[in-house]
């Protein structure tokens, strides 16, 4: 499917319709359903919305920045109407009373909703392999895993079954996946979107962005989805930036540090190569490329994994079967109800994160593991603004490894959960971070590398991948 930018300029000069592109877009996600990207698909209502566009530009009205381009959302956005399962049987019932303020913003500059993409269950996971509807599979190597938690909003852009989706990155849950698909994914800086109508899994850390093929239809749908909402107390109020429009320039005299930290062994030697190979084209761009140290990356994994279950926990404790979920009946009483239906409704990932959660929150632990783990976070942060002083953007391998095989990690649970060792931090510090591909290993599995910056510096990392990604592709055509 044609990139945003060349799909609009189709729509508008009469060249295609709307409605073709999403009758493309549906036959596409039919002829490859065994990716299983998706929950729900809404065919009837994508291509009434289609239609209303098309009338809009036959009669010479806007139909808006994304008028008519079929657009995928992970299934933890609630759409007014619609099933919201979070990939659970916990809410595979469960129809949202009301619509995300991110789908709202789409919808109203033009965008089609094509449906609902699969997920890890609640957004816990990195591998596409716990959700409650089967497995997600790569495109690439469809007996690799998609990455996760937002699998199928990166396979159905891989695949090609839409131009751009929406994920939420929470430890790396859209960088992740955009790097072992071979795509662009960006998770804004902590406030930038907000995240109203999308269920919270850690709410300190959870923040939605875009998933697509190109770092311009990427910048084209946060400018889209970005902005102030009464709704979300952490929204940021800031007039959003231009960001696609001022995507092109020089990057010449960007100071770029590359952490020796994320070089290490235990990155594969293919990821190294194909990082500092980028680094040495950013460095005849005219970028300055040094190497920085952040020593306290080794904590991480360690500190997310406590505050972010914990946050979890909390969350997910309105699941009870009784005020909303699953409801399964025990035949005793009260708790053995609840228990019932969180033991039916809940996968082992799930109740694995919730019990940790309860666990570090519990008197006489609460000090000694949430309290240390948010003291160590503030550092993490501080290691971050410390190093924005010497350098614009740091850059670094998304993942240590290129996408894993399905089955690989599941029975190796903390093996599973350093694949996110690169991408946890930015989460933690709150900064914006964004996947692009590299290269490829000698699997011809893509190699993912994320440029990350200081607080609500999106435009800068935008334009540097630009300018990054149009090098790249050039010297591949050669």
């Amino acid at each position: 499917m044609s990139n945003i930018k060349t799909l609009r300029k189709s729509i508008l000069s009469g060249r295609t319709t709307a409605v073709s592109a999403v009758e493309e877009s549906l036959k596409k996600i039919k002829s490859e359903s065994d990716l299983n990207c998706w929950i729900n698909i809404y065919e009837k209502e994508s291509l009434e919305k289609a239609s209303e566009i098309d009338e809009k530009i036959k009669k010479g009205e806007n139909p808006g920045k994304l008028g008519g381009i079929p657009i995928a959302i992970k299934d933890n956005m609630l759409v007014k109407g619609m099933k919201t399962t979070n990939a659970s049987a916990m809410l595979k019932d469960y129809v949202s009373p009301y619509t995300a303020t991110v789908v709202e913003k789409l919808s109203s500059e033009g965008a089609v909703i094509i449906g609902k993409t699969n997920m890890d269950e609640f957004a816990m996971g990195s591998s596409g392999e716990t959700s409650a509807f089967g497995v997600t599979r790569n495109p690439v190597d469809t007996e690799r895993s998609p990455g996760g938690s937002s699998s199928g909003s990166a396979a159905a852009v891989a695949a090609g079954h839409v131009p751009a989706s929406l994920g939420s990155d929470t430890g790396g849950s859209i960088r992740q996946p955009a790097a072992f698909c071979g795509i662009v994914g960006m998770k804004p800086t902590y406030g930038v979107v907000s995240r109203y109508g999308i269920s919270p899994f850690a709410s300190s850390l959870d923040q939605a962005g875009p998933l697509a093929a190109t770092v311009e239809d990427t910048a084209a749908i946060l400018e889209v989805i970005a902005g102030y909402d009464r709704m979300d107390s952490t929204s940021i109020k800031r007039e959003v930036p231009c960001y696609a429009e001022n995507i092109e320039g020089s990057i010449e005299g960007v100071k770029i540090g590359i952490p020796s930290e994320y070089m290490q062994e235990g990155t594969e030697t293919a990821v190294r190569e194909r990082v500092l190979a980028a680094a040495g084209i950013l460095e005849k761009l005219g970028a300055e490329i040094k190497e920085i140290s952040l020593p306290l990356t080794k904590y991480a994994v360690s500190v997310y994994y406590i505050i972010a279950p914990a946050e979890a926990s909390a969350n997910l404790a309105r699941l009870d079967g009784i005020k909303y979920g699953l409801s399964a009946d025990s035949g005793k009483d009260f708790l053995s109800d609840v228990t019932a239906s969180r033991t039916e409704g809940f996968g082992s990932e799930v109740k694995r994160r919730i019990m940790l959660g309860t666990y570090v929150l519990s008197s006489g632990y609460y000090e000694d593991y949430y309290i240390k783990a948010q003291k160590a976070r503030t550092l993490i942060k501080n290691e971050f603004s410390e190093a924005f002083k010497i350098v614009d953007l740091i850059f670094a391998p998304t993942s240590p490894t290129t996408a894993f095989g399905l089955g690989e990690k599941t029975g190796d649970i903390l093996k599973m959960y350093l694949s996110d060792v690169f991408t946890i931090s930015a989460n933690l510090a709150g900064i914006p971070a964004l996947n692009l591909p590299v290269g490829l290993d000698s699997k011809n599995l893509p190699v993912g590398a994320q440029f990350m910056g200081n607080y609500l510096s999106e435009e800068l990392i935008f334009r540097v991948a630009r300018a990054l990604e149009k090098e790249i592709k050039s010297s591949e055509k050669q």
